[in-house]
């Protein structure tokens, strides 16, 4: 194992510290206390950066690779889906609004499935950047600002709560303009006679 590390490039590191971030920020977030839900907090905020660094790390050295380009999207989805997933579960997030997001993350890697499948690869464009932004934000202003159970939230400020409530649905609208955006843009990548 261990010299299966040594070998591992440095954004790849990152990519697999970010998969092994996932169970403890899960541990923390299921724990009804202030500092347990700011750690919480501030590993998925550690997790998230890691995720910005590796892909620029990779493409400026030059340090691109397939287990990179393999588990780098899925790293991103274990993080993102397992925050949703326990603040559904917390209600501190709608039902409908997780399963949109994770409905958009199955049908845009089902695109990129199908455009790969041709030979084509096709990178996230500028309005999925944004949505990936107000997604993450969003995520730490649920886990910040609103109540889980009895307890009372870390930052416990009603307009806050609001704001967080708004920058979900501002996150929810982009995801779903961003999948739009995404499919009309490629959509010379799927084989229309194979439909």
């Amino acid at each position: 194992m261990l010299s299966f590390l040594k070998r591992m490039n440095l954004p790849n590191r990152l990519t697999l510290l970010r998969i092994l971030l996932v169970p403890v920020f899960c541990a923390f977030i299921c724990v009804e206390a202030c500092w347990a839900q700011l750690a919480a907090a501030l590993i998925f905020v550690a997790a998230s950066l890691t995720d910005m660094f590796d892909g620029r790390i990779a493409r400026s050295r030059g340090l691109v690779t397939d287990f990179g380009k393999l588990m780098d999207p899925i790293a991103d989805k274990l993080l993102v889906t397992a925050a949703m997933v326990f603040l559904t579960a917390q209600h501190r997030m709608f039902a409908g609004v997780c399963v949109v997001f994770i409905a958009r993350e199955f049908i845009i890697s089902g695109f990129r499935m199908v455009a790969a499948s041709h030979g084509v690869v096709i990178a996230a464009g500028p309005l999925g950047k944004y949505k990936t932004t107000a997604q993450m934000i969003a995520v730490v202003m649920s886990i910040l600002c609103l109540p889980l159970s009895g307890l009372s939230p870390v930052l416990d400020w009603t307009p806050l709560a609001v704001l967080t409530h708004v920058m979900m649905w501002a996150a929810l609208a982009l995801a779903v303009v961003s999948c739009a955006d995404y499919i009309l843009r490629n959509r010379h990548a799927i084989d229309t006679k194979n439909i």
